[in-house]
């Protein structure tokens, strides 16, 4: 980051590219521009650009362009072989950033290509952090998220005031790829949560109860959890516009599973809901947020979806 001095003597703010302004990107870039940041961002999709822009950041025509004169890049795309393509090849971050500057990769990606990307960019002069998040898009949109690093230390420290403007609980967690491992667990942790209450709410309604008494109580109660605080109403209302798709937890529980067999880790009851997962999104719900757990037991409870 540029330790330069403005005028008044107070330190410059670092130039911030963003790539990759999704359902979490474009929430999260605008709390950059509301804290003071100067963003440049770049996506696939000119809507999303139009949206940075009337946010006040400035929207770039391709990844070189956005990152050329960023001290930090920050990107946020879906998956391991999106990493991948915008951080490699002739048009991609590592060819085009310059010396110093420092990515903070918050995409939800394998630990191995967290670790990699770390290496190819020392090569260049380069700095990365993972720093993966957890909480959604109204976590995004709100600014507290929790955001797991790995890295190291001096790096984090460095893109601690930004990540402060993203989130609230953030906690570097080890050396590279730490991050992603963290996140794995945490998306192993919400998946079985959101199963067990989806298996709750159809359990109450079967029998009759009450459902927004009983799952009110239930919250109040040890079987309360921020899953569902934050995904009663898409229960209640049969609401699944995505937050978090199912696509996205499927490959995230992917990764879960195919960690822990390489250190060996049984996660028994991980697998099943991993299965379930993926019997949601064969079934053409991949698009839902992941709360349309619900329809995937359901449709075993014999009920038309």
């Amino acid at each position: 980051m540029s330790d330069n001095l403005t005028d008044s003597s107070r330190p410059t703010r670092p130039a911030v590219a963003w790539i990759g302004l999704g359902i979490m990107g474009s929430p999260m870039s605008e709390n950059l521009l509301k804290a003071g940041y100067q963003v440049t961002g770049f996506t696939l999709e000119q809507d999303k650009l139009d949206r940075l822009a009337r946010a006040g950041g400035t929207a770039a025509g391709s990844i070189a362009e956005a990152v050329k004169d960023a001290d930090v890049i920050i990107t946020m795309v879906p998956a391991s072989p999106q990493v991948e393509a915008i951080s490699y090849g002739p048009e991609g971050i590592l060819e085009n950033a310059k010396r110093g500057a420092l990515i903070v990769d918050m995409s939800s990606i394998t630990p191995q290509t967290s670790v990699d990307l770390a290496k190819n960019a020392a090569e260049k002069g380069i700095r990365v952090i993972d720093a993966p998040v957890s909480g959604g898009e109204a976590g995004a949109i709100e600014a507290v998220l929790s955001i797991m690093v790995g890295g190291e230390r001096a790096d984090f420290d460095e893109a601690l005031p930004i990540l402060e403007a993203l989130g609230k609980t953030i906690v570097l967690c080890g050396p590279h790829g730490s991050g992603q491992t963290v996140k794995a667990a945490n998306q192993l942790i919400v998946a079985v949560n959101i199963q067990a209450c989806a298996e709750a709410v159809v359990f109450l309604e079967k029998s009759g109860v009450d459902l927004t008494a009983a799952l009110d109580v239930l919250n109040g109660g040890l079987a309360g959890s921020t899953v569902l605080t934050r995904k009663k109403d898409n229960f209640l209302n049969r609401d699944f516009k995505p937050g978090f798709r199912i696509d996205l937890h499927h490959k995230d529980m992917g990764i879960v599973t195919d960690a822990a067999r390489n250190v060996g880790a049984a996660l028994p009851v991980g697998a099943v809901v991993a299965q379930l997962v993926a019997s949601l999104r064969a079934q053409g719900d991949g698009g839902l947020d992941h709360s349309a757990l619900l329809r995937a037991v359901e449709r075993l409870s014999g009920q038309q979806v």
